[in-house]
């Protein structure tokens, strides 16, 4: 691609027998030209010769192709209209001028400007309609994404490996580059296609670092085809750098952070799926068919189980279309043949309603599952475990078997049986979801609940919010640990509303990241109907106390952090008397500090402690744990 006297030189589309796109273009097996969106394009013949020829490179690469036969890039203007000039030369001189443009990679559509310009992201954040919630990063190569970030040789490696995931960098100024990311890290990638590599080389003045998020509409998923790009990036993009080589299976990009040395999955998908994962049980006929955040489907052949690429959101219409167009594809690519059909507990999940249709249409066998023992499982079957285990699964909201919302849970069992013993005491949600955007909701019924509600911010409605936690209308309740986090960021820093799913538990990992703790722990317990709950109340008003007495918050955060980490010790010590192997899962495990802080505390009790590594602690990773459960009902 750089030697100017190839035949290939500066083609966007260059790929060998070790490289290029696969998963992407293929629409069935075998994995041969006719059966991939490569087939509209007819080789010439120095590309034929190469490919018949077992001596080259090229031999059997299907997107086997140069400049005379294969995919040609375009720059089109803001109103969709091709643009005569080289594509990548007006594309750099658009980003350098601080314009945004829409760049077509192998699995979607992304959204650039360049990465250096407060005004440009600005401009997309203002557009995209979306004011705070952290942007990826593309840099041209690692001494570039040095200018703003430190990285271990652990996230160099992964950054330059051939998946070449968004790895969670932190910054070297933990509160510069807000413009980015309001935390301590930001999300940097590296080209992973040639058509990127020459977008950031810098020969026509173009930036080597660049934004690189998602085109899509808000809470769908990412564009794939060209004329539904320009319709529907109209008054975002200024420019589009797109191609004519369809894109049959959309595929996000992968996002982790490195943990003791290995990747720990945020979003596994480009680069990761759909590489099956090896198991230590058959797992033939079983479909497991997720939950609704962060929608993920599995399906088992042999020891092998087909763990879907990221999803998405499946309350939202066109994602839910993805989910099903991706379950489709990915029974009819390998040949999976279910017998066994496996969903979640909660009856109003989108994935349990495609689960009950396949059911009643095909004539299946359906089992549910409870939402916090599919985290158990999927732990379990991550680290290839039998069990019995003693789980600790920190979610945000999974229904529980006695029809409230669990969260905060300790379990014990396998992947035939499974008990609950321990959890949170339950706070009151206030108009139920609302709560998920107004956390001053949670906030206020946390410190209600603790007896200090002057330490509860003000917000629009309060009073009636008041009302509706004393009268107990419409007020679910919830052991969900995502939902306290929310709360007590909420009391921390007086914000009532949050822009995106998760994102006070993050700026409160944020704020903590270096402080010196605040001693809050309280070790307070009671016993309900079985289950050993911890008293939150205690520490919210400890917390609240310290917060008035003019204690900082990010030492307040810190030890807020640090009092779940020593509880989860206390529950431990108590619920798992016979030493049992513990798993930690549930989306909370994607703070590092409480990652890192619950498994040294077990550890260095002498407990094995297992953490995801080849699928996320989160929801989406849940399905892997409802494959490995349906197949010990068989």
């Amino acid at each position: 691609m750089q030697d100017p006297h190839g035949r290939r030189y500066r083609y966007p589309f260059i790929n060998c027998t070790d490289c290029g796109p696969r998963f992407s273009i293929i629409r069935r097996l075998p994995y041969d030209r006719p059966a991939t969106t490569m087939a509209g394009f007819a080789m010439c013949p120095d590309c034929a010769a190469e490919y018949g020829d077992i001596r080259s490179r090229r031999y059997h690469a299907q997107p086997n192709c140069c400049p005379v036969c294969g995919p040609r890039a375009i720059y089109r203007d803001a109103a969709g209209k091709p643009v005569a000039g080289d594509p990548i030369a007006l594309a750099q001189k658009a980003l350098a001028a601080g314009k945004i443009v829409a760049v077509k990679g192998t699995g979607g559509i992304h959204l650039a400007c360049r990465a250096d310009s407060p005004d440009a992201v600005a401009r997309l954040r203002r557009r995209k309609h979306r004011p705070e919630k952290p942007l990826a990063l593309m840099a041209r190569d690692l001494s570039t994404a040095a200018r703003f970030c430190r990285y271990t040789e652990e996230e160099a490696a992964l950054l330059q490996s051939p998946r070449r995931p968004i790895l969670l960098l932190a910054k070297k100024d933990p509160t510069g580059q807000t413009w980015l990311s309001a935390t301590t890290r930001l999300g940097v990638m590296l080209p992973y296609t040639p058509l990127h590599i020459l977008l950031l080389d810098g020969t026509f003045g173009g930036p080597d670092l660049l934004v690189m998020t998602s085109a899509n509409r808000s809470g769908c998923p990412v564009l794939l085809d060209n004329e539904d790009a320009v319709s529907a990036l109209q008054g975002i993009a200024d420019g589009f750098l797109l191609h004519d080589r369809p894109i049959a299976n959309r595929c996000d990009d992968s996002l982790a952070m490195v943990w003791r040395g290995a990747p720990v999955f945020f979003r596994r998908s480009r680069g990761y799926a759909p590489q099956p994962l090896l198991l230590d049980r058959d797992v033939t006929g079983v479909l497991a068919f997720g939950a609704e955040q962060k929608g993920s489907f599995a399906a088992g052949r042999g020891r092998h189980a087909f763990v879907s690429q990221y999803i998405g959101d499946l309350k939202n219409a066109e994602t839910l279309d993805h989910y099903c167009t991706a379950l489709t594809g990915t029974l009819s690519l390998f040949g999976l043949q279910p017998t066994v059909l496996v969903c979640d507990l909660h009856p109003d999940y989108a994935s349990t309603r495609e689960a009950e249709e396949m059911a009643a249409r095909q004539h299946l066998p359906l089992r549910r599952v409870q939402h916090h023992w599919a985290h158990m499982a999927a732990c379990m079957a991550d680290n290839r475990l039998e069990g019995p285990v003693f789980g600790l699964i920190w979610d945000g909201t999974g229904l529980g078997e006695d029809g409230s919302i669990w969260g905060g849970e300790y379990l014990v069992g396998d992947y035939q049986h499974y008990h609950r013993v321990g959890s949170l005491r339950p706070v009151a949600l206030p108009g139920g979801d609302a709560c998920i955007a107004g956390i001053g909701r949670t906030a206020l019924s946390l410190a209600l609940d603790a007896g200090c509600p002057e330490a509860a911010p003000a917000f629009a409605r309060r009073e009636g919010v008041t009302a509706l936690l004393k009268s107990g209308y419409r007020c679910v309740q919830s052991s969900g640990m995502g939902r306290l986090f929310d709360g007590v960021y909420s009391l921390l820093t007086g914000r009532t509303d949050a822009d995106y799913d998760g994102q006070a538990p993050a700026l409160l990992e944020a704020l903590a990241e270096g402080a010196d703790p605040a001693d809050l722990y309280s070790p307070a317990y009671y016993e309900e109907d079985g289950v050993r709950r911890f008293d939150t109340r205690p520490l919210i008003r400890a917390l609240c106390a310290a917060k008035t007495a003019g204690t900082g918050a990010a030492a307040l955060a810190a030890g807020f952090q640090q009092a779940l980490c020593r509880m989860a010790l206390d529950q431990c010590r108590t619920l798992n008397p016979d030493g049992l192997p513990v798993v930690l899962s549930g989306g909370v495990f994607l703070n590092r500090a409480l990652l890192e802080g619950v498994t040294a505390l077990l550890e260095g009790a002498g407990y094995r402690v297992y953490t995801h590594r080849r699928v996320s602690p989160s929801d989406e990773g849940l399905a892997l744990g409802q494959l490995a459960i349906g197949a010990a009902g068989l």
